[in-house]
């Protein structure tokens, strides 16, 4: 099925890196417009940006997109990841500065809002990227793949030296509205010892204990802890769903995901489209997919976006 939002929903917060304050508003659109973001500080064509694999222009700690105007939108990841967790397939995201709201770190505020606001149904089936045969990037320890598989689902491993987070890996279905009940509420982090050094070249600016878990030397420093114990690896599969929704349907088949990023993630849909053979057109039928609601919807957040 093909899904937008039934009522405008807005959310308001600041960005990670820019640390601005930022006001966005997810729209309805129209069968077959897909996912795009209007810079409305900018406005017209030359703000209108596409949610696209091949309009990522960085991917230094979160994933920017980039017209051919140079507006430019960051940290889209964990909006996209909610947007296909809701199995959301067409929507215009209105937003006055160049970065998504952080909100908590995770995606877990962009899916109640996007409940809250309802879905309609577009009509028609959906189309959706069958993986035929393996692709996959490597570079060093760093590995991404795409494998055939009947359902989207991934495989992640991680390995940080901080005993904090230590080796993790998980193996998860991710159809049916896992992406909401399994991923959602897995918040960003990153090494206290870093800090200061992201800030001196203008990254992390707005990041703070309320929406990103923060690391040093063995341990975390928020004092609530984790949602999940294994709250990291879970967090870069959320990552690596938002990232994987710029492909701009959705996909049949297992990600890979081995100490892998935003970068090796791009790298991948890349290599995917480059290669005809690797894939092919199916459909998603009613009852298939990433349908927000049949899942349920993670735990509230303190802050409850606003319907507009």
């Amino acid at each position: 099925m093909n899904l937008t939002v039934r009522h405008p929903v807005r959310f308001e917060g600041v960005g990670l890196h820019g640390g601005q304050k930022v006001r966005m508003t997810v729209r309805a659109a129209p069968r077959g417009h897909g996912v795009a973001f209007l810079r409305t500080d900018i406005g017209g064509e030359a703000g209108l940006i596409p949610a696209r694999h091949d309009a990522v222009g960085d991917t230094r700690l979160c994933t920017r997109l980039t017209n051919l105007h140079g507006a430019s939108v960051g940290t889209v990841e964990h909006l996209m990841a909610a947007l296909a967790g809701a199995g959301i397939s067409d929507a215009l995201v209105e937003i006055d500065g160049p970065e998504v709201p952080i909100m908590d770190g995770s995606a877990r505020e962009f899916v109640r809002g996007l409940g809250e606001a309802g879905l309609v149904d577009l009509g028609g089936c959906r189309p959706a990227i069958r993986i035929d045969r393996p692709v996959e990037v490597v570079q060093g320890a760093k590995r991404a793949a795409l494998v055939p598989a009947d359902t989207f689902s991934m495989s992640f491993e991680i390995d940080f030296a901080d005993p904090a987070i230590g080796r993790q890996s998980a193996v998860l279905p991710l159809s049916g509205g896992a992406v909401v009940e399994e991923l959602a509420d897995c918040r960003t982090f990153g090494m206290l010892a870093e800090v200061e050094g992201l800030r001196r070249a203008g990254l992390t600016r707005g990041g703070s204990l309320k929406n990103a878990i923060v690391i040093d030397q063995g341990r975390v420093l928020n004092p609530e802890g984790l949602r999940r114990p294994d709250e990291f690896v879970r967090h870069k599969m959320l990552d690596a769903v938002g990232d994987l929704a710029l492909a701009g349907s959705p996909i049949v088949g297992c990600y890979e995901g081995e100490r892998a990023g935003h970068e090796m993630t791009n790298l991948l849909l890349h290599a995917l489209f480059a290669a005809p053979d690797a894939w092919s057109w199916t459909e998603l039928h009613a009852g298939e997919g990433l349908d927000l609601r049949r899942a349920r919807l993670p735990r509230p957040a303190h802050a409850k976006p606003m319907a507009v």
